[in-house]
């Protein structure tokens, strides 16, 4: 039987979101700090030689440049202020919440609610400080190493670093501000736009390689179908769900006795939603990064093996991003999106068990066992979105932009922040019917009251 939430939840009509004024808002704000984000990608760092990397970049562009720049907005590849992007960010998240995971005193002061969460957040704010300086080096050494600076040395390498650890923390910060008072997941969001931003050129590259003969007219085809492919069954996997029945016993209320009630726990097939991509993602991008702007035969003996083996479209590195990917859809589902000793305890505090299971520790159990099941299913999905498209387009240089990566990306946050609009425009009609319900409840008590004058 549909519930009065879902009923609603069904006639939910867009044309309110003209009334709903805090949501208006919202979007305005967000569709604002992502305006701002996409013209930093376009100031350029000081002492760049434009004409050297302009030249660079055409030739590198279907390159291990191309999916570097995919994850910058195309920042890194006209060097803006933007060019590292949020990777330090996310890629110091992950330190920071695997060292909750080992470390007994962060995990305590994660469990101290608001007041631990905010020392986490400042211990990984630390940290994307700490990366970003080692990147920024490391990327201005190597630009100075590819000869694409006007004046190499110190002072160039120290604004080069100055520019790129700002433009990371205002970065960080907008993505912040966008989840506390916009729409959406800020950080996923950011990337969200950087992929889409860069999409027409791609597409224009393409069709002209097409135009050109270099790629056949069945490999573009092809491609498309794939692209299309890859979206519905992203699409059908992302609404995927396990229910679990739980159930409600009977209880009184006031002088009420109300009747035992079912109820399901929705479980995702991919509750880490794209998470693991792009934290498996931000860890192949480090060398890669500082490879592509100081030269193949600058790099040395160690960093060109890392690169014979892990560049992109070799065994290892399909072999090591396919083990990222699945450790990730574990690590992030257990340790922030379902926890099952946290839903286990929320369930006994409300009374509510699962047929047949033991309230508490033998919940716990049963939800960790079930979820367990439910993940193999879905880091083996994740996996093949990533890593079959990413093979096709190594065989048939394709651009980055059509990889299973960036398609997961785009599709996860497009449904995910519809959802959020939706549950907002879903709170905006209760607030409508609880206010209605309000007025007419003054009204009644307006006639009450004066019925006794009129007699």
């Amino acid at each position: 039987m549909v519930s009065a939430a879902e009923q609603m939840a069904a006639n939910t009509s867009w044309a309110a979101l003209g009334k709903a004024t805090d949501l208006r808002n919202r979007i305005f704000f967000t569709l604002a700090l992502l305006i701002v984000y996409r013209l930093g990608t376009y100031i350029p760092v000081p002492g760049i030689d434009g004409a050297a990397l302009q030249e660079f970049v055409e030739q590198a562009g279907q390159g291990v440049a191309g999916m570097v720049s995919m994850f910058t907005g195309g920042a890194l590849g006209r060097m803006g202020i933007f060019a590292l992007g949020i990777m330090p960010y996310i890629s110091a998240s992950i330190m920071v919440q695997l060292l909750t995971a080992m470390v007994p005193a962060l995990e305590q002061l994660k469990k101290e609610g608001e007041q631990g969460r905010k020392k986490i957040n400042q211990y990984t704010r630390y940290g994307t400080v700490a990366l970003a300086v080692i990147q920024s080096y490391g990327l201005a050494v190597s630009l100075e190493a590819g000869d694409l600076v006007t004046d190499p040395g110190w002072f160039f390498r120290a604004a080069c670093m100055i520019t790129l650890v700002g433009g990371t923390m205002f970065l960080m910060w907008l993505g912040e501000q966008i989840t506390a008072r916009g729409i959406g997941n800020g950080i996923s969001l950011i990337i969200f736009v950087g992929i889409i931003a860069e999409v027409p050129a791609a597409l224009a590259q393409f069709f002209s390689q097409g135009q050109s003969g270099a790629i056949s007219p069945a490999v573009i085809v092809g491609v498309i179908l794939m692209v299309v492919g890859v979206i519905t069954f992203v699409v059908f996997m992302e609404r995927a769900l396990r229910k679990i029945t739980i159930q409600y016993p009977r209880r009184q209320v006031g002088m009420k006795m109300t009747e035992a009630q079912q109820s399901h726990l929705p479980v995702k097939v991919n509750p880490a939603g794209v998470i693991p991509a792009i934290f498996a993602s931000s860890l192949l991008l480090l060398p890669v990064t500082i490879s592509t702007f100081s030269g193949g035969s600058d790099t040395g003996p160690i960093m060109s093996t890392i690169l014979a083996y892990f560049g992109p479209g070799q065994p290892l590195y399909l072999l090591f991003f396919g083990a990222m990917i699945v450790f990730f859809a574990y690590f992030y589902t257990f340790n922030v999106s379902f926890k099952p000793d946290d839903v286990a305890d929320n369930l006994k505090n409300q009374n509510g068990f699962v047929p047949g299971i033991r309230p508490g520790k033998k919940t716990a159990e049963y939800l960790e066992y079930v979820v367990n099941r439910v993940l193999v299913l879905g880091s083996i999905y994740l996996t093949a979105v990533c890593l079959l498209p990413e093979i096709l387009r190594t065989q048939y240089a394709i651009p980055f932009y059509f990889g299973g990566t960036s398609v997961l990306i785009v599709v996860s946050v497009t449904m995910d922040t519809i959802q959020q609009v939706q549950s907002h425009l879903l709170a905006h009609q209760y607030e409508g019917l609880i206010q209605k319900s309000q007025l007419r409840g003054k009204g009644k008590g307006r006639k009450k009251r004066g019925a006794p004058a009129r007699r």
